[in-house]
């Protein structure tokens, strides 16, 4: 479940060399996907906030008035980006290394994967004194990764689509593909409301996200922020575990 830097040995009466060992775990597509998507997310939480209460009306022209056209624009191009970005992160799953298919296949059915993820909570609640080393996500990770990213993010990209359609009419591809989900919510009403609450949810992740992010390349034995920007996992020490 977890793989170790390689450690040094030694005598007994000898001092153990401690060193920094790497190891390539994010490929380029990976990495790509993922500051694609935060510059997305970011401007999709902007923009529809601004859609779900819009700016003041304001007199003259609607040519010279035209920033609520503006922010549903980026809004809609923001959305369109994810949900091709999100395509392709699948495919590179299927096509890339281990680590790349981690946020969609966590061993939900393993033993020692549950047994992982209590003692990164615990690390997580100061509970531990040492976390573990791994060389990609820890489960923890993967767990949170899937059930709040991976789902929400799919749950967003199909509501969206599904109002989008609404504004390109009856008969448009984003109706045909997704026209389903308003009737099957009741209303298009209550899409807007679970939309927006979905809004929220990711806002929330988002936010727990990168306090865990800073938290771990501070305190775990591993390197975090800077692996998502080069692509090499970086070991604090050379202890097996």
């Amino acid at each position: 479940m977890h793989d170790s830097a390689e450690q040094t040995t030694a005598e007994h009466d000898k001092p153990i060399t401690r060193r920094q060992t790497a190891v390539y775990v994010y490929e380029a597509p990976v990495r790509l996907w993922h500051w694609v998507t935060v510059l997305s997310v970011i401007t999709l939480g902007i923009t529809g906030y601004f859609i779900g209460v819009p700016l003041p009306t304001m007199p003259g022209e609607a040519i010279d008035n035209y920033l609520m056209g503006y922010i549903r624009f980026a809004h809609f191009t923001a959305g369109y980006i994810v949900a091709i970005a999100f395509i392709g992160r699948i495919y590179w799953a299927l096509v890339g290394n281990s680590h790349a298919r981690e946020l969609f296949c966590p061993p939900l059915f393993r033993k020692r994967f549950w047994q992982e993820v209590g003692h990164e909570l615990r690390w997580y609640f100061f509970l531990e004194k040492t976390p573990k080393k791994y060389i990609g996500h820890n489960p923890l990770a993967q767990l949170a990764m899937f059930f709040f990213f991976v789902l929400g993010m799919t749950f967003m990209i199909i509501t969206g689509f599904a109002l989008y359609g609404e504004g390109l009419g009856q008969g448009s591809w984003a109706d045909i593909a997704f026209g389903w989900v308003i009737p099957l919510f009741g209303q298009s009403q209550d899409v807007h409301t679970w939309h927006r609450l979905g809004m929220w949810f990711l806002v929330v992740f988002v936010m727990t996200h990168v306090y865990v992010a800073i938290r771990e390349d501070i305190m775990s034995r591993q390197s975090l922020i800077s692996t998502m920007v080069g692509g090499w996992r970086m070991f604090k020490d050379d202890r097996p575990d």
